[in-house]
């Protein structure tokens, strides 16, 4: 399925109704938002959540959750974008990585790292009354779309919840989030977020 179609189709419907929907957007970290905001925040009245238990350490966590605060406050939107920001839970991630420790990035630990994140999205967005989910995970060339889009689709039923089908990296849009990240000066990790993927990446840089 070409997720950006959908999405395409979707807006160009809710335009002709003239309707400005409420959405959960669950962001991993500032960068990957700025481009999902800029395009979004034109056809939807955006809550940002932030809620990424995975990310290691503490002090990496803080960073980004302070960063995706001030991208949102200087970023110029047509509707207004208001801020969540989940527990730092990191006993969930653990519990949902254990026996997966080993594998590499982008196989069934990451997997079920989303369906976590999302199934957290999706509690929040049913409590909420929010018409649609999302997340910027896909913006990234690391990430799988169509797992993404599996996974929050099949939560989105099960909480009644309609998720926002999307692969953010299509339409140069990966591209654009390096634009805005030095536009706005935004910190760009060199990971993912979990320990994992930190030692892996230390491995790579031969620390």
């Amino acid at each position: 399925m070409n997720y950006q179609k959908e999405l395409e189709k979707l807006i160009g419907n809710l335009q002709k109704e003239e309707m400005v929907p409420k959405l959960l957007l669950h962001s991993c970290c500032a960068p990957c938002s700025s481009y999902v905001l800029e395009y979004l925040s034109d056809y939807f009245e955006i809550t940002v959540f932030y809620y990424n238990p995975n990310v290691f350490p503490e002090n990496e966590y803080t960073k980004r959750i302070l960063e995706q605060q001030m991208l949102i406050s200087d970023m110029k939107m047509k509707h207004p974008v208001s801020f969540l920001a989940g527990n730092y839970d990191r006993e969930r991630f653990f519990e949902i990585a254990a026996g997966l420790e080993h594998l590499k990035e982008g196989g069934e630990r990451c997997f079920k790292c989303y369906e976590l994140r999302l199934e957290e999205a999706a509690k929040i967005a049913k409590e909420g009354a929010f018409d649609y989910f999302t997340t910027t995970l896909s913006i990234s060339p690391m990430k799988n779309a169509d797992k993404l889009n599996e996974i929050g689709m099949d939560i989105g039923k099960q909480y009644g919840v309609s998720y926002l089908q999307s692969d953010f990296k299509k339409k140069n849009g990966y591209k654009r989030s390096i634009e805005l990240s030095k536009i706005y000066g935004l910190y760009r990790q060199d990971y993912c977020g979990c320990e994992f993927s930190y030692r892996d990446r230390q491995k790579e840089k031969g620390r």
